[in-house]
């Protein structure tokens, strides 16, 4: 689901190289976080991993897409979070993301390239 996910953003921001598309299922067992999944009986719809003070990812499958499943996620996710600050990345161009951390107060801190061309929108959410 995790790589379907991502497909979806690297169509939207023209861009395959997200480091998340690539994972494997070592490296997400190996992920120093908290997880959090959205299920619909057996079927994993979405999750979300966080750590102290970064959403560490948000994925939702593309099938449940605009059904509130990321928005649920990421409240979750800032319930959980005790940090004063709590910080996000998602492809600058990503509309659908950005969207979405700020209409959570998530403000926009920078741009930052982390491979030739390819660009994050970095965030702060200050409580």
């Amino acid at each position: 689901m995790q790589k379907s996910s991502y497909a979806v953003e690297a169509r939207l921001i023209g861009d395959d190289r997200i480091p998340l598309l690539h994972e494997s299922v070592d490296d997400l067992r190996a992920a120093q976080v908290h997880w959090l999944v959205a299920r619909e009986g057996d079927e994993i719809l979405g999750a979300a991993a966080w750590s102290e003070a970064e959403i560490d990812r948000l994925v939702v499958a593309p099938h449940a897409h605009r059904r509130g499943i990321g928005r649920e996620l990421v409240d979750a996710m800032l319930e959980s979070i005790v940090a004063q600050r709590v910080h996000v990345a998602t492809g600058r161009d990503n509309t659908p993301a950005r969207r979405l951390y700020e209409s959570f107060g998530f403000v926009h801190t920078e741009d930052r390239q982390v491979l030739p061309g390819l660009w994050l929108a970095r965030y702060e959410l200050v409580r």
